[in-house]
Parts: C-alpha cells; structure tokens; sequence
C-alpha cells in the first residue's frame, strides 16, 4: 500500500479512529485484542446497555483510572478535547467499526 493508499484510507476512517490512532490510544488498546488495556471491543460488550457509559466512559479517558481492567492504570489525557474525547468514545461504544 502506497503513502496515498494510507492517507486515503485515514480520511476514510470513523473520527473516533481516527482520534484514537492520532492520541497514542493505540499504544495501549486495539479493537479486537487486549494489550497493555482491554480491546475497544471488549470495552464495548462490557458497557452494552449501560445508559451512563458515554459519560462514565469520557471521564476515565479525561481523569485517568485504574482498577475496572486489573492494576494496570489508564493515563489521564487532559489534553484532549472534550469533542475528541466523545468522539473517541462514542466509536468504542460502537463497537469500533473501521467504517
């Protein structure tokens, strides 16, 4: 795949991923497996129908956390903007669809 094979398909991508890809999220998650945290898929299944998700959900990412997953404690990304942090959100809640 050429670099604007790569570029396209970026621009393509959900906002959320894109967010995600752009704010280091992956280093640590990945849509289908655990790594250092738990897959955005898992993420998903866990919080399904849980109507305070969104919001539980942007604050762990804002403020950081540790003990829902295991010991291991997820950063605080007070950096990021409340809009890409919802984006972000919102696609792992999806299920992180890659369209």
């Amino acid at each position: 795949m050429g670099v604007g094979a790569s570029a396209a398909y970026a621009a393509d991508a959900p906002r959320g991923q894109q967010v995600a890809n752009a704010n280091a999220c992956m280093g640590c998650h990945a849509v289908d497996r655990k790594l250092v945290g738990p897959s955005f898929q898992q993420i998903a299944a866990k919080y399904k129908g849980d109507r305070d998700a969104s919001a539980k959900l942007a604050r762990k990412v804002k403020d950081g956390g540790s003990g829902v997953w295991g010991m291991i404690p997820m950063p605080a990304h007070q950096s990021m903007s409340d809009a890409d942090i919802h984006a972000v959100v919102d696609w792992v809640l999806a299920g992180a669809p890659s369209k």
